[in-house]
């Protein structure tokens, strides 16, 4: 089978050829041998999009906001990447597809790019691809990268390490500013937005997150990561439906980066970004040199020595790095 020429597509990909970015995310995503040339190709593009991640429970209208934001962003001239997550279907292992068809409206925009990516079982509210899929379309020239994550309530925060702002959308009812609390996301919200604030209750909900916020709820955690001083956590009320707060969002999407950009955030986030990702791809080296020396003379016969008595399974395992070349 032909290769695909990694170089022409990341030139197409930054001219705004749509095919060219959906071709670079699909070679990210089926984690071949073609992955690190196209990370190598887009290495020096990469950096220049903020990245907005958008987080919160089921049915608060993730989906709805994501869509408006991209309007609002679209009629200021910015180019504007997407990867939305939804649950994988039990069928083909691929994403429902869901997010797609509610923002169709700017599916035939060219300053847009929206990606439905599959959780493949993956925890956390993203799909394993997520951050490749992100290099390709912050290196692609994409000046806001939206994440949408898949919306399983209180596991979803992972997105809090890919994302330079971290927007939680919460709704009225239900009490959750309580179970905003419980799910950690107190702590990596860079932004709070009531959604659906023409509903009973929305100025209840402000009042629980703002009384929350100023009693310090999270606050340790949040400074310990470096994620909030110097920065208060607004709370937004919007009714995405009708438009209506989104374009207040967007500024406060833009005070945050200048926020991160005057203090150094931004940078801290990166490395820590970037760090992350080099862990990442190295464990999963490990687990491919480990499955290589899983056979008679590998972890079943270590098994049954420490079954036997002959080891413990400290010295097993060192062993089996021993061959692995990791002592």
């Amino acid at each position: 089978m032909r290769r695909p020429d990694i170089a022409d597509l990341v030139q197409r990909a930054q001219r705004g050829e749509q095919l060219a970015v959906a071709r670079l995310i699909s070679l990210v995503e089926d984690g071949g041998p073609d992955l690190p040339a196209v990370a190598s190709a887009l290495a020096a593009h990469a950096g220049r999009a903020h990245v907005v991640g958008l987080t919160g429970p089921p049915g608060v209208g993730k989906s709805t906001t994501t869509s408006e934001l991209i309007r609002v962003l679209r009629a200021q001239g910015r180019r504007v990447g997407v990867l939305a997550v939804d649950p994988s279907s039990p069928f083909s292992g691929g994403a429902l597809l869901g997010d797609r068809v509610r923002m169709g409206e700017h599916t035939t925009d060219d300053g847009v790019f929206i990606r439905s990516m599959a959780t493949r079982g993956h925890l956390g509210g993203l799909a394993r691809a997520t951050p490749h899929a992100l290099r390709v379309l912050d290196g692609a020239g994409c000046d806001v990268v939206l994440i949408e994550t898949v919306g399983v309530g209180q596991s979803e925060v992972e997105v809090v390490a890919l994302a330079d702002t971290t927007v939680v959308l919460l709704a009225p009812g239900a009490g959750d500013g309580v179970q905003a609390a419980k799910a950690g996301l107190l702590e990596v919200a860079d932004v709070f937005v009531v959604n659906k604030a023409d509903r009973d209750g929305a100025d209840q909900t402000v009042r629980d997150l703002r009384r929350m916020l100023s009693l310090g709820v999270g606050s340790d955690v949040a400074a310990a990561g470096g994620r909030t001083e110097g920065w208060r956590v607004p709370v937004q009320r919007a009714v995405a439906a009708r438009g209506d707060g989104v374009p207040e969002l967007v500024d406060l999407l833009d005070a945050h980066r200048r926020w991160l950009d005057s203090s150094g955030e931004r940078e801290r986030r990166r490395l820590a970004r970037a760090g992350a990702e080099i862990q990442a791809i190295a464990l999963d080296r490990v687990r491919v040199r480990l499955d290589e020396v899983r056979g008679a003379d590998g972890v079943p016969a270590l098994a049954e020595r420490v079954l036997a008595g002959e080891l413990d399974p400290y010295r097993a395992a060192a062993e089996l790095t021993g061959r692995m070349g990791l002592d």
